[in-house]
Protein backbone atom coordinates (compact mmCIF):
# COMPACT_ATOMS: atom_id res chain seq x y z
CA UNK A 1 0.00 0.00 0.00
CA UNK A 2 1.05 3.70 -0.25
CA UNK A 3 1.93 5.66 2.21
CA UNK A 4 -1.29 7.90 1.96
CA UNK A 5 -3.05 4.64 2.38
CA UNK A 6 -1.36 3.48 5.12
CA UNK A 7 -2.27 7.04 6.76
CA UNK A 8 -5.84 6.63 6.21
CA UNK A 9 -6.22 3.10 7.56
CA UNK A 10 -4.46 4.83 10.70
CA UNK A 11 -7.43 7.49 11.03
CA UNK A 12 -9.94 5.14 10.43
CA UNK A 13 -8.64 3.24 12.90
CA UNK A 14 -8.22 5.87 15.31
CA UNK A 15 -11.88 7.17 14.94
CA UNK A 16 -13.07 3.08 15.29
CA UNK A 17 -11.31 2.52 18.67
CA UNK A 18 -12.81 6.05 19.96
CA UNK A 19 -16.24 4.91 19.19
CA UNK A 20 -16.10 1.73 20.99
CA UNK A 21 -16.43 3.72 24.66
CA UNK A 22 -19.56 5.04 23.44
CA UNK A 23 -20.90 1.60 21.88
CA UNK A 24 -19.93 -0.08 25.54
CA UNK A 25 -21.75 2.77 27.22
CA UNK A 26 -24.95 2.33 25.04
CA UNK A 27 -24.95 -1.22 25.53
CA UNK A 28 -24.56 -0.46 29.35
CA UNK A 29 -27.46 2.26 28.91
CA UNK A 30 -29.54 -0.23 27.39
CA UNK A 31 -29.23 -3.02 29.69
CA UNK A 32 -31.02 -0.72 32.02
CA UNK A 33 -34.19 -0.71 30.56
CA UNK A 34 -35.01 -4.18 31.65
CA UNK A 35 -35.79 -7.65 29.98
CA UNK A 36 -32.55 -7.91 27.41
CA UNK A 37 -34.79 -10.39 24.79
CA UNK A 38 -37.15 -7.70 23.54
CA UNK A 39 -34.83 -4.81 24.40
CA UNK A 40 -34.15 -3.43 20.54
CA UNK A 41 -31.61 -0.57 21.97
CA UNK A 42 -29.65 -3.21 23.32
CA UNK A 43 -29.74 -5.77 20.64
CA UNK A 44 -28.86 -2.39 17.70
CA UNK A 45 -25.85 -1.31 20.12
CA UNK A 46 -24.57 -5.15 20.46
CA UNK A 47 -25.02 -5.42 16.78
CA UNK A 48 -22.90 -1.86 16.27
CA UNK A 49 -20.61 -3.54 18.72
CA UNK A 50 -19.99 -6.59 16.46
CA UNK A 51 -19.83 -4.10 13.38
CA UNK A 52 -16.92 -2.04 14.74
CA UNK A 53 -14.97 -4.77 15.96
CA UNK A 54 -15.14 -6.51 13.06
CA UNK A 55 -13.61 -3.41 11.06
CA UNK A 56 -10.98 -2.84 13.48
CA UNK A 57 -10.13 -6.09 13.34
CA UNK A 58 -9.86 -6.10 9.49
CA UNK A 59 -7.64 -2.75 9.80
CA UNK A 60 -5.16 -4.05 12.16
CA UNK A 61 -4.73 -7.11 10.36
CA UNK A 62 -4.21 -4.68 6.79
CA UNK A 63 -1.68 -3.19 8.57
CA UNK A 64 0.13 -5.69 10.27
CA UNK A 65 0.78 -7.71 7.02
CA UNK A 66 0.89 -4.47 4.70
CA UNK A 67 4.20 -3.13 2.91
CA UNK A 68 4.20 0.57 2.58
CA UNK A 69 5.87 1.68 -0.68
CA UNK A 70 6.82 5.42 -0.68
CA UNK A 71 7.21 6.38 -4.29
CA UNK A 72 8.72 9.29 -3.64
CA UNK A 73 12.35 7.10 -2.06
CA UNK A 74 12.31 4.73 -5.39
CA UNK A 75 14.56 6.34 -8.61
CA UNK A 76 12.46 6.93 -11.63
CA UNK A 77 13.67 5.19 -14.52
CA UNK A 78 10.33 5.63 -16.36
CA UNK A 79 8.69 2.12 -16.17
CA UNK A 80 5.35 1.90 -14.19
CA UNK A 81 5.66 0.13 -10.75
CA UNK A 82 3.00 0.50 -8.11
CA UNK A 83 1.89 3.93 -6.47
CA UNK A 84 3.52 5.37 -9.67
CA UNK A 85 1.48 8.13 -11.59
CA UNK A 86 0.97 7.72 -15.20
CA UNK A 87 -0.46 10.00 -18.07
CA UNK A 88 -1.69 7.97 -20.73
CA UNK A 89 -2.90 8.78 -24.55
CA UNK A 90 -6.09 6.91 -25.95
CA UNK A 91 -4.06 6.02 -29.33
CA UNK A 92 -8.02 6.02 -30.97
CA UNK A 93 -9.44 9.10 -29.14
CA UNK A 94 -6.22 11.24 -28.94
CA UNK A 95 -7.64 11.48 -24.93
CA UNK A 96 -5.66 12.04 -22.42
CA UNK A 97 -5.92 10.22 -18.74
CA UNK A 98 -3.49 10.03 -15.57
CA UNK A 99 -4.16 7.04 -12.97
CA UNK A 100 -2.10 6.26 -10.03
CA UNK A 101 -1.60 2.55 -9.53
CA UNK A 102 -2.67 2.31 -5.98
CA UNK A 103 -3.42 -1.10 -3.22
CA UNK A 104 -7.32 -2.60 -3.71
CA UNK A 105 -8.38 -0.46 -0.51
CA UNK A 106 -7.10 3.24 -1.97
CA UNK A 107 -8.62 2.52 -5.26
CA UNK A 108 -10.81 5.66 -6.08
CA UNK A 109 -11.95 6.40 -9.70
CA UNK A 110 -13.14 9.50 -9.27
CA UNK A 111 -9.54 10.32 -8.28
CA UNK A 112 -7.85 8.58 -10.95
CA UNK A 113 -6.65 5.95 -8.64
CA UNK A 114 -6.84 2.27 -9.61
CA UNK A 115 -6.21 -1.00 -8.20
CA UNK A 116 -3.11 -2.70 -9.42
CA UNK A 117 -5.40 -5.19 -9.45
CA UNK A 118 -7.82 -3.83 -12.43
CA UNK A 119 -7.19 -4.66 -16.23
CA UNK A 120 -5.80 -1.07 -16.79
CA UNK A 121 -2.90 -1.22 -13.76
CA UNK A 122 -1.78 -4.72 -15.16
CA UNK A 123 -1.50 -3.71 -18.35
CA UNK A 124 0.53 -1.27 -17.34
CA UNK A 125 3.13 -2.42 -14.97
CA UNK A 126 6.60 -3.13 -16.08
CA UNK A 127 5.62 -0.72 -19.28
CA UNK A 128 7.96 2.49 -19.70
CA UNK A 129 7.68 5.70 -21.24
CA UNK A 130 6.78 5.43 -24.98
CA UNK A 131 5.49 2.45 -25.38
CA UNK A 132 1.81 1.39 -26.74
CA UNK A 133 -0.35 -1.04 -24.45
CA UNK A 134 -3.64 -3.02 -25.29
CA UNK A 135 -5.79 -3.09 -22.52
CA UNK A 136 -8.76 -5.45 -22.94
CA UNK A 137 -12.01 -3.86 -20.72
CA UNK A 138 -15.05 -4.84 -21.30
CA UNK A 139 -15.84 -2.41 -23.93
CA UNK A 140 -13.37 -4.33 -25.81
CA UNK A 141 -9.62 -3.70 -26.90
CA UNK A 142 -7.98 0.22 -26.02
CA UNK A 143 -4.79 0.88 -27.32
CA UNK A 144 -2.61 3.37 -24.68
CA UNK A 145 0.53 4.92 -25.16
CA UNK A 146 2.04 5.89 -22.10
CA UNK A 147 3.26 9.32 -22.31
CA UNK A 148 4.92 10.33 -19.07
CA UNK A 149 5.99 7.97 -15.93
CA UNK A 150 6.06 9.99 -12.56
CA UNK A 151 6.86 8.79 -9.24
CA UNK A 152 4.61 11.30 -7.08
CA UNK A 153 1.95 11.38 -4.92
CA UNK A 154 -1.28 13.06 -6.52
CA UNK A 155 -4.85 14.80 -4.85
CA UNK A 156 -3.86 14.42 -1.50
CA UNK A 157 -7.42 13.96 -0.58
Amino acid sequence: MTVRGEAQLREELGRLLKRRPIITQAIAEARELGDLKENAEYHAAREDQGICEAQIRDIEYKLSVAQVIDITKIQNLGKVIFASTVWLINCETDEKVTYQIVGDDEADIKKNRISVNSPIARGLIGKEEGDEVAIVTPGGIKIFEIDTVKYIYTQES
